[in-house]
């Protein structure tokens, strides 16, 4: 058993059971909101999993502790303490676990925690990838190699439009890893439906992708697999005024000399201003979206 890992009482009676289990990531809470709108999205979000029959499991690390569940008072400390938490990726966790700090886990740590504790499915807003300019920068996120090495699958509304798509597709190409459309052919663009860049594969049940996961893992095969579910129609931002908000917010990151982990909390902040809020408002109800996704699949996941 890892020495740092805590599974919340719920979260180990469910998995002992057999029983579904979604796992959250708690940068959306330190990061990607701001109090109270964070904390007040994460437990709704836990709610809406819960209201589909599944339990969920959201993810942090707490004073040196991988938590494979956070209580509410958790979760409230990390909304209230935001930024202050460091945003945890793969190479933060042994000084954090070892410091005994904080973190806030990122799609990268949210799956690595979630494989130790034997958690499958997990939802989230929007997962990294390549960055702009990236041919010159290098700046590619962690997230990509997590899927093509730790066996989650990862529900989300496509990847971040203030990413390079096409490159983020052609690296996940490389990795191996499946990228599935729920209900379309078209990798949606967070904010927005439509991208036009085209998916691997077309899935239009919780049961076929349950189906497709377990016969990944019963073949032995590397890597998770990602999920896009588009956001949902009434909440999809109109692509050219979305897209015009994210060009204006990374010219001024590029001002500011904005770069690393910090370039994608600060242009969802800008963008959330430029948009007077509309953004944060889309985000949270894809969120909620993924997260329902999520509970149905991680169910008919518990039944193969």
């Amino acid at each position: 058993m890892n020495p740092f890992l805590e599974i919340s009482e719920d979260v180990k009676a469910a998995l002992s059971k057999g029983g579904p289990v979604v796992a959250l990531e708690s940068t959306i809470i330190s990061h990607g909101m701001p109090y109270p709108q964070n904390v007040q999205t994460a437990l709704r979000v836990e709610n809406a999993i819960r209201e589909e029959g599944a339990t969920p499991a959201t993810i942090a690390v707490i004073k040196g502790k991988l938590k494979a569940g956070c209580a509410p008072e958790e979760i409230e400390y990390l909304g209230k303490k935001g930024q202050g938490v460091i945003k945890a990726s793969r190479r933060d966790l042994p000084v954090l676990v070892a410091r005994g700090e904080d973190g806030a886990t990122t799609v990268t740590t949210t799956m690595m925690i979630a494989a130790m504790a034997g958690i499958q499915v997990f939802a989230t807003g929007g997962v990294g990838g390549v960055h702009r300019g990236a041919e010159t920068t290098m700046d590619i996120s962690a997230d990509l190699e997590e899927l093509a090495q730790t066996p989650v699958m990862v529900i989300c509304a496509g990847a971040k439009s203030i990413l390079d798509l096409g490159l983020t597709l052609e690296y996940l190409e490389t990795k191996g890893v499946p990228v599935i459309g729920y209900g379309t052919d078209e990798l949606p663009a967070f904010y927005t439906r439509k991208s036009g860049f085209k998916v691997d594969y077309r899935i239009d049940t919780p049961e076929e992708l349950a189906a497709a996961f377990s016969a990944q893992r019963q073949m032995g095969l590397k890597g998770g697999m990602l999920v896009t579910n588009p956001i949902p129609e009434q909440y999809s931002l109109d692509p050219d005024y979305i897209n015009a908000a994210i060009d204006k917010a990374i010219e001024k990151s590029h001002t500011l000399g904005i770069k690393g982990k910090a370039t994608t909390p600060f242009l969802l902040a800008e963008i959330k201003d430029i948009t007077d809020g509309e953004s944060l408002a889309s985000n949270i109800q894809l969120v909620l979206s993924n997260a329902r996704l999520a509970a149905r699949t991680a169910i008919c996941l518990s039944k193969q």
